[in-house]
C-alpha cells in the first residue's frame, strides 16, 4: 500500500521505500517510522519542490495508517479472535486511555476473555428457569427405577 502511494506521488525509490516499510510493519510502529524517515530523506534529496514532496510523503503515510488502523487491523484481528471490528477499536482505545501503553497491549486479550465469559453467561441464563426455559431435570426418588415385585407362590 505504501509502495503504491509513494510511487504514485512520484518519489524516487518510492517502490523500494514502500516495500521496506511494509515488511517492517510486522513490528508495531517500526514500519511507519522507517517509511517516513526513508520517504522524507528521499523527498529532500530527490530535488524539485521539497515541501510538496514532504507533504506527499506525510499524506501517503497518514492515509496508510488510517486505513490500517481503522479497517485492516480491526477486521483481521477481530476475525481471528471473534470480535467485531468496532469492538476491537473500542477495546484498544479504552485500554490505552485507562492503562496507557500496557492497556493497549492487553486490551484485545482482555476483550476476548470478556466476550467468552459473557457468551457463556448468556447461554446459562437462556437455559435457566429464570428465563423461562424448562429446567434440566434432576434425578429424584420418584424418577429412579423401582424394583419389580415378583409374585409369590400360592400357599399349598
Amino acid at each position: 500500500m505504501y509502495a503504491i502511494g509513494l510511487s504514485l506521488a512520484g518519489l524516487k525509490f518510492g517502490m523500494l521505500i514502500g516495500i521496506v516499510a511494509g515488511v517492517c510493519s510486522f513490528v508495531p510502529y517500526l514500519g511507519p517510522v522507517v517509511g517516513i524517515i526513508g520517504g522524507l530523506v528521499s523527498a529532500i534529496v530527490s530535488g524539485g519542490d521539497i515541501w510538496i514532496n514532504v507533504a506527499l510523503v506525510i499524506t501517503v503515510f497518514s492515509i496508510g495508517q488510517i486505513i490500517e488502523g481503522f479497517y485492516l487491523t480491526p477486521k483481521l484481528v477481530g476475525e481471528s479472535i471473534g470480535l467485531h471490528p468496532v469492538a476491537v477499536i473500542f477495546a484498544v482505545l479504552a485500554g490505552g486511555q485507562l492503562f496507557g501503553f500496557f492497556g493497549v497491549l492487553l486490551a484485545l486479550p482482555t476483550a476476548a476473555v470478556i466476550v467468552v465469559v459473557l457468551r457463556h453467561t448468556r447461554e446459562r441464563y437462556l437455559a435457566s428457569e429464570i428465563y423461562g426455559a424448562e429446567a434440566i431435570p434432576t434425578p429424584t426418588a420418584a424418577t429412579e427405577p423401582t424394583s419389580v415385585e415378583t409374585p409369590q407362590d400360592p400357599p399349598v
